[in-house]
């Protein structure tokens, strides 16, 4: 049942896009919402929210804003340790994330696609090949927040979730959820990566366990987990269980206990590398649970555009292949791209950034496969550079900027050049987006 939110004082925790879309949300249901942001910024730039009733503070969190709270919703880039939640808690207010808050106010379905990598990809196909039948969109990570959603008919929400986001969900349920992957990553923000893997884990426990649970086969981890769901089980990327989508014969396949169908011909799929073909079986899987035919889901994935920044094609100069992957933030999601190309081809990598400082192992033996060089730029240059020498490879090149970077991997003239950091971006841009459109923007007109 909604709540009545009619003079209910809600407090959010940040100004990100899923804590102003819950405040708007919030506000047009008659609640008494507050805004505390820690950062100083210029409310000036928020004059919309104010002017309807919003109040906003920045710099600090009061004890005005805290107290007599009737719950709080928090942004997901938060991490737990942070005082404000021991305020709260003191308080005795409750905390909910943006997804939970949506999830109570819609008695409508989500689709749930959570893992480390892969996940704006899977969304976005997933949602597109709903469309052919169904009123759904793609939401959280990957752009609107779903409470910027509660006001449209949608039949489905397809959700990209995130560990931050689960972490702040107890009640959140989903008719699908998905996990593509499991990896190291955001440890600093979880504490552990035991932390990291139980919050990711939640969505497929008792009480908040899906219908459906679809997990990666390749993934031991996974699998192994996939035994405490009690949901029903659907695997991707292997032909395993009673229910699954694989590849088999360079035709992609459906089975549902035990019965098979042909979805369509490998070729056909415009998505390159073995991880966007997991990607692609994950939501075969969702548009087969919602109901839609065969047909149907081969002519979207055939006009589906893969995500900008996910191991997105650029252009082709003088039998110069470029590939933006800047939204490869991590080594796993990098050495994904990396294993996409033939072991023969030549192949120039770009990588560097900011360093998340994890094992590099994996990472430099896939360079040693399927990478001729590697142009090195960003503050990660010299441990990047010490690990890959150390590995045995030595065909290392270090630049100062993405640009001249670009040119020297161009001058090679390989088979590929891929841009693929495994690093955040901050050192020198404001986000992985910012790099990845610097890097096609110079591709497109200056290489």
């Amino acid at each position: 049942m909604k709540t009545n939110w009619f003079d209910k004082k809600v407090l959010i925790l940040g100004l990100s896009k899923s804590g102003i879309a819950a405040a708007k949300y919030l506000n047009d249901k008659g609640a008494d919402v507050y805004i505390t942001e820690i950062k100083e910024v210029n409310l000036d730039n928020y004059k919309e929210l104010t002017d309807a009733g919003i109040k906003i503070e920045s710099g600090h969190h009061s004890e005005e804003f805290i107290k007599d709270s009737y719950l709080a919703i928090t942004s997901p880039g938060i991490p737990p340790q942070t005082e404000i939640f021991n305020k709260l808690k003191e308080e005795k207010v409750p905390v909910i994330s943006e997804i939970e808050l949506a999830y109570k106010e819609t008695g409508k379905p989500f689709i749930a696609i959570t893992g480390t990598n892969g996940k704006t990809t899977t969304t976005s196909l997933t949602a597109h090949i709903l469309q052919q039948e169904y009123k759904a969109e793609a939401c959280g990570n990957i752009g609107l927040p779903p409470c910027a959603l509660l006001t449209k008919d949608l039949d489905y929400f397809v959700l990209e979730v995130s560990s931050f986001q689960l972490h702040y969900s107890d009640a959140f349920q989903a008719q699908i959820a998905c996990w593509l992957n499991f990896t190291p990553d955001h440890v600093n923000w979880h504490g552990s990566l035991e932390n990291y893997f139980n919050d990711k884990a939640k969505i497929f426990k008792t009480p908040q366990a899906p219908a459906f649970a679809v997990f990666n086969a390749k993934d031991e981890k996974l699998v192994e987990f996939s035994k405490e769901c009690p949901s029903e089980i659907f695997f991707f990327a292997d032909k395993m269980g009673k229910n699954a989508c694989y590849i088999e014969n360079n035709e992609l396949m459906f089975m549902r206990n035990n019965k098979v169908e042909k979805i369509m011909e490998v070729a056909d799929i415009p998505l390159m590398g073995e991880h966007n073909y997991q990607n692609v079986e994950c939501s075969v899987i969702c548009a087969k649970l919602v109901g839609l035919t065969n047909e149907q889901i081969a002519d979207a994935i055939k006009s589906f555009k893969v995500p900008a920044h996910r191991f997105e094609y650029v252009t082709e100069k003088e039998g110069v292949k470029f590939y933006n992957d800047s939204k490869a933030t991590n080594p796993e999601s990098a050495i994904v791209a990396i294993n996409s190309f033939p072991e023969d081809q030549n192949v120039v990598l770009i990588a560097g950034g900011r360093d998340k400082n994890t094992d590099l192992t994996e990472f430099c033996n896939s360079i040693k496969k399927h990478i001729s060089t590697v142009i090195l730029i960003g503050e990660a240059t010299d441990r990047f550079e010490e690990n890959l020498k150390n590995s045995g490879f030595e065909n290392i090149i270090r630049e100062n900027t993405l640009e001249s970077a670009t040119s020297k991997a161009y001058s090679l003239k390989p088979n590929a050049v891929l841009l693929s950091p495994a690093c955040a971006s901050f050192d020198m841009f404001s986000g992985y987006e910012e790099r990845g459109d610097v890097f096609k923007n110079y591709v497109l007109s200056e290489v």
